[in-house]
């Protein structure tokens, strides 16, 4: 079974479209399906409209969540093994969902739409290209479009992962760090024709912020005894290495103690690495009582064989 899932958020003149474009599509592929909107709250006329489409489901915030949290509940509440995931805006096509199932089925778990041919401001395609490198080079893996709002993917692969912030922007890079097999595919983009476009400044700094925090949970959030330790270590050493020079100094005549700031730095230093690896040591003990307690593992199993 499918489940297509859209947030919405003032798209009164997008998502009647958007809704029969999608049962269109989704009727030629011939498999079981349903339609699933996050609905904002919006200030316009959307929910009325989506109340007057079928089929569909309508999950209705109480308050404004962001499009972390819509996505978050709509694949909770999903029926289908497969999800599709894409905005409201109509900058994607649905059209273009057969091409991205049937690449997901040659083996993937996760099938990004590239739009390569994008049609947005200057500069944000400018600020997007310079996101995507720097996405690549920290986790570590070759895509064109990780922020791409269109996606179908396998719903086990959400399972253990819940999005915070702006952290869907990075669902590839997640994926890619449980284990997943993530692609993608170049999809057609069209300019926005109704409503205003959710971008912005903030936005944009929330997203660099939560790609830290993507880096921190893929690589170290099983060890934090290595991350925080390691800075510990470094800390520790630019104490010592401060406190030997000013020693040297003091006996080769040249400043006293109190004529330089380097004793304070050499203190100041190894307080803040000695504090680091404790946060380490304390990380480390509540990430085992997290995972006992729970009764889960820090690991995904994808399939057991055996023969016999």
């Amino acid at each position: 079974m499918l489940s297509v899932i859209f947030p919405t958020y003032n798209e009164e003149g997008n998502v009647l479209e958007l809704h029969a474009r999608l049962k269109k599509t989704l009727d030629t592929i011939g498999e079981p399906y349903e339609i699933i909107a996050s609905e904002g709250p919006s200030t316009d006329n959307t929910l009325p409209l989506l109340k007057s489409l079928s089929p569909i489901k309508i999950i209705v915030f109480v308050k404004k969540m962001g499009q972390a949290a819509a996505l978050n509940e709509g694949i909770r509440q999903a029926q289908g093994d497969i999800v599709v995931l894409l905005d409201a805006d109509l900058q994607n096509s649905p059209e273009d969902i057969p091409k991205m199932l049937e690449r997901l089925r040659e083996g993937y778990d996760s099938v990004s739409g590239w739009r390569k041919n994008r049609h947005d401001p200057l500069h944000r395609k400018l600020l997007s290209r310079f996101a995507n490198a720097l996405t690549s080079r920290v986790v570590g893996v070759e895509l064109h479009d990780f922020s791409s709002p269109f996606k179908v993917c396998r719903k086990e692969a959400f399972r253990n992962i819940m999005l915070y912030g702006e952290m869907h922007a990075f669902v590839p890079a997640i994926f890619h760090a449980h284990g997943f097999k993530i692609t993608e595919v170049p999809v057609e983009h069209s300019e926005r024709r109704s409503g205003k476009t959710k971008y912005s400044s903030l936005k944009v700094a929330k997203i660099f912020t939560d790609l830290m925090v993507v880096k921190f949970f893929s690589d170290y959030f099983a060890r934090p005894l290595l991350f925080f330790g390691g800075w510990g270590l470094v800390s520790m050493f630019l104490g010592f290495v401060a406190g030997v020079v000013a020693i040297v100094l003091k006996f080769m005549g040249l400043w006293t103690f109190t004529q330089t700031p380097l004793p304070v730095l050499a203190a100041l230093f190894i307080i803040v690495g000695v504090l680091l690896v404790m946060m380490g040591f304390l990380a480390e003990i509540l990430f085992r009582i997290y995972y006992e307690n729970k009764g889960r593992t820090p690991y995904i199993v994808k399939e057991v064989l055996e023969n016999k």
